[in-house]
């Protein structure tokens, strides 16, 4: 029973942070746009990583 004393505690201030981490994630906009987020990753023209160069071409 002693345990509890720490657990309760301990658990009561994870869940008040992720409370926190979420509200400050929603302030900061982050899910706006999910579909547009969701049709853009499949999309090759906003693609930022460079492209494999084939050893072929060079």
């Amino acid at each position: 029973m002693e345990v509890l004393v720490i657990l309760i505690p301990v658990s009561l201030f994870l869940g008040v942070l992720g409370l926190i981490g979420f509200f400050w994630t929603l302030r900061r906009g982050m899910y706006d746009d999910p579909e547009g987020d969701s049709r853009r990753i499949l999309n090759e023209e906003f693609d930022d990583a460079p492209k494999p160069v084939d050893k072929d071409e060079t």
